[in-house]
């Protein structure tokens, strides 16, 4: 026989009806994966190690509907196999596809008694089921049939065993989704009947109007490919709805567009029904208007009206569409719940001072992946909240038309030719996103947002996690201590150092860390000078205008300078816009404004000199020791210096003494150099050397050009600077195939620490090898600054011998994780996202911090 089709969502519940012995557990083993199967039977099994154990029922079903409501919230198709024939037994099934706006099927497996009874007897677990069992069930079955097509969005009844055997599964897709097309798309605000300036619109996006005999706008194509998407409320208000409709409808026919339902459509089609509905807010043009079209074309435009949807996801679920929003538990799911929301948005239940409904704002907290485009609400121009913006910018009021270009995230909008409507509200009322001192509320991270286990999403590493105690000391010192977060967009990752060198006298060399890279198939590297300062990045915008635009900070200030942990460089603001005025001149005179496109840049630095910010640091912790080495050791050596002239055999004492004294004023000459004074108030003395372009306008210059590039850039900014503020990074770029890259590399350093510098850092230079995980960079440092880090006499063989043991495996992990986290946070900000999922990443790096390592690695 033929096999009967039984269509069932993609998405949703599938309950499994029918009496023991009906073959539910066969014919769901047949037809769905195994773990899309919830078993009754399983269940009483997990909680009773005994799956016919009557008395764990109660247990079993609590667990069977957890697993259920868990996999529905995670949009899992989910089949209940149990005999659910009793209607109250379905009800709370149904109330967890409600909860979680899923769609709901049944199959009902109707089989004989007699072949039920068969089966039974057959199955030794069920040798003894009770005689009364089976007739109880299938009453129960035959009186829940008459309620099963209300209960349920579909209903199948499998009547016999032939007709269930020969029964196909087909799925159908919702819908809503259409991840499968992935653009372009221009994305269309509210219309509201304004015919002209919608074909102004399409027209400024390229699309070729296409005209009826009687010049009527009927489609618009566009030649590069792109498909239009109109968020709704094409009618009502406005001057022309039928040639608003008639353009909408005949692209959606042809494919050059698709369309989601307004509330004003949705009000509409009522009326054209015939059901009782207050005609207000412009309903009363849209019936007059469509009372002078032809019969033909009312009916064409109440079936295309009433036929649109609540929403679409798009582009692999990266880009939702629906009229008021979506919350993102709401992508993709169907129900009145999830209708209504697209449609009208969520309200307080409050009014305003103009009668209108205060919208609940629900964008504000909006954590979705998804970009969610919207209208519905006028605002006076289209602003980006979280990853949502609402399009309706007011065009039948006398505002603007507005379109999305995606996936540019451009604006493009056109202004309303004459004011057809008056509103309630003028849109200059329009509620606003923004707190005080023109930062969005949306902009502000969430304590949900780092201290889940989670973790941070990154392009390099996939997901990392902080820990929750570590995200408590980040807290404490961002909330008390940070920055104005709006130019926190980036803090620097830690690095590891090369391997403990073997080399006599050595803790750390270049030989390791080139061959680190070597042993990694790296092909070249660039050892950059390591100054010894501070830490430093440096936002720098163009002009005010651009730190207003880009970053929200309107208070006339255009960029900042902060620490790596966060704070503030200087504490006189005089300072920071002095420093940055010279930064601004020299990316100006060499011309990296208009190369890079862009009006502003980040940029990582170290700012000379190191004692500029950890005098305190100096005093405290490395002059106090110099200082107690220098005027006790000598006194020592004086001593042993008198025991030995009389005669006292020593056993090498004084030597070691000597060496100590020697090791002290080394120690004292390490940190000297690193120390100078400079102008209390101005940049006397200061200096800057930037390394690294991290970020401009819509690029991440970190990972889109090689570390060669970035020493070119730096070396230009410090020509361009006259004052000499901008310093210098020296450089050396090694192949490491070549047989002398090895010795070129190792006098070069030595060149370096010999004239008092820090040491270097190698980085690496592409292609890079597809499957190595490879550190970003590797830190050489030279021997008397490892004085500075180690203690006096960590040249001392048996000290030397001691750090060679040292772990650097967490210090790797986490520079590697850091490093993974600095980049998401660039991306995130290059792309546009909201500044909480940028500050997502940034934190992390700073809660990473607190990690348990070594602090001198």
């Amino acid at each position: 026989m033929t096999g009967r089709e039984i269509r069932l969502p993609e998405t949703g519940l599938v309950v499994l009806v029918g009496v023991s012995g009906s073959g539910k557990s066969h014919f769901a083993r047949r037809h769905f994966k195994p773990t899309q199967i919830v078993s009754s039977d399983f269940c009483r099994g997990v909680v009773s190690d005994d799956e016919n154990d009557q008395s764990a029922t109660g247990d079993a079903f609590d667990l069977l509907h957890y697993i259920v409501g868990t996999r529905l919230r995670r949009g899992l198709l989910t089949v209940v196999d149990a005999t659910n024939v009793q209607t109250k037994s379905r009800q709370r099934l149904l109330a967890l596809a409600k909860e979680h706006n899923v769609l709901s099927a049944a199959i009902v497996l109707d089989v004989p008694e007699s072949v039920a009874a068969e089966r039974n007897a057959a199955r030794p677990d069920r040798a003894d089921l009770p005689a009364h069992v089976l007739p109880r069930q299938r009453r129960e079955l035959r009186r829940g049939l008459r309620s099963l097509g209300r209960e349920f969005r579909r209903a199948y009844v499998l009547d016999g065993v032939e007709e269930i055997d020969a029964a196909t599964i087909v799925y159908e897709k919702p819908w809503n989704d259409r991840r499968e097309l992935t653009g372009p798309f221009d994305v269309i605000g509210d219309v509201h009947g304004c015919r002209a300036e919608l074909e102004d619109l399409l027209t400024g996006l390229g699309y070729e109007i296409e005209h009826d005999a009687r010049g009527r706008a009927v489609g618009a194509n566009h030649p590069g490919g792109r498909t239009a998407v109109f968020v709704g409320d094409l009618v009502d208000r406005g001057p022309d709805t039928p040639g608003v409709l008639r353009l909408a409808m005949g692209m959606v026919e042809a494919g050059q567009a698709l369309c989601v339902s307004g509330n004003h459509e949705a009000k509409l089609v009522k009326a054209l029904r015939g059901r009782k509905v207050r005609v207000a807010h412009g309903l009363a043009e849209s019936l007059e208007q469509l009372a002078r079209e032809p019969e033909e074309f009312r009916a064409d435009a109440l079936r295309f009206m009433d036929g649109l949807i609540s929403h679409y996801v798009l582009d692999g679920g990266r880009l939702v569409v629906a009229h008021a929003g979506l919350k993102e538990e709401y992508h993709g799911r169907a129900s009145g719940r999830v209708r209504s929301f697209a449609l009208y948005g969520d309200t307080t239940g409050e009014t305003d001072e103009y009668g209108l409904p205060v919208r609940y704002p629900w964008a504000r907290d909006y954590r979705g992946k998804a970009m969610v485009v919207y209208g519905h609400t006028p605002v006076p121009d289209a602003e980006w909240i979280n990853n949502t913006i609402c399009l309706d910018t007011g065009a039948v009021f006398g505002g603007r038309l507005t379109a999305l270009r995606y996936p540019e995230r451009e604006l493009f909008s056109v202004p309303a030719r004459e004011t057809w409507y008056e509103p309630v509200r003028p849109l200059a009322a329009a509620p606003s996103a923004t707190g005080g001192g023109g930062q969005r509320e949306s902009d502000f991270l969430h304590i949900k947002d780092v201290m889940g286990n989670t973790g941070v999403e990154t392009r390099l590493m996939g997901r990392v996690t902080v820990r929750e105690e570590n995200a408590l000391a980040a807290l404490e010192v961002m909330s008390r201590f940070a920055a104005d977060p709006r130019w926190l967009v980036y803090l620097p990752p830690t690095m590891a150092p090369a391997e403990t060198s073997s080399l006599p006298g050595y803790l750390e060399h270049p030989a390791e860390a080139l061959a680190a890279y070597r042993d990694k198939g790296v092909p070249r590297v660039v050892c950059e000078e390591k100054h010894m300062g501070s830490r430093a990045v440096a936002v720098v915008c163009r002009d005010a205008s651009v730190a207003a635009g880009r970053f929200g900070v309107d208070d006339g200030t255009a960029g900042a300078l902060y620490t790596r942990t966060g704070r503030a460089f200087f504490r006189d603001p005089a300072r920071t816009d002095e420093a940055l005025a010279r930064l601004r001149a020299a990316i100006g005179a060499a011309g990296l404004w208009d190369e890079l496109g862009t009006g502003w840049l980040v940029l990582d630095c170290e700012l000379l000199p190191w004692s500029a910010k950890a005098m305190d640091l100096i005093r405290v912790q490395y002059a106090a020791t110099g200082a107690a080495a220098r005027a006790s050791l000598p006194m020592a050596a004086d001593l042993l210096a008198r025991a030995e002239r009389r005669g006292l055999d020593l056993g090498g004492l004084r030597g070691h003494i000597d060496r100590r004294v020697a090791n002290a004023a080394r120690f004292r000459d390490a940190y000297a150099r690193y120390c100078w004074d400079v102008d209390a108030d101005g940049l006397g003395g200061l200096g800057i050397a930037p390394f690294q372009v991290l970020a401009g306008e819509d690029r991440a210059w970190a990972t889109a050009r090689d570390h060669d590039w970035h020493m070119d850039v730096a070396g230009r900014l410090a020509d361009a600077d006259p004052t000499g503020f901008v310093r210098r990074t020296g450089s050396l770029v090694a192949d490491l195939a070549a047989p002398d890259a090895d010795t070129a590399v190792a006098e070069w350093w030595e060149k370096l620490t010999a004239a008092g510098g820090e040491g270097m850092v190698v980085k690496p230079l592409g292609p890079f090898p597809a499957d190595a995980k490879i550190q970003p960079g590797i830190k050489c440092r030279g021997r008397e600054y490892l004085r500075i880090i180690y203690g006096p006499d960590y040249t001392e063989p048996e000290n030397l011998e001691r750090l060679r043991g040292r772990s650097l495996g967490r210090k790797r992990s986490l520079a590697m994780r850091e490093h993974a986290l600095g980049l998401a946070a660039l991306d995130r900000l290059t792309g546009r996202e909201p500044l909480w999922r940028v500050h997502q990443a940034v934190f992390a790096v700073l809660a990473l911090e607190s990690e348990p390592v070594d602090p001198r690695l």
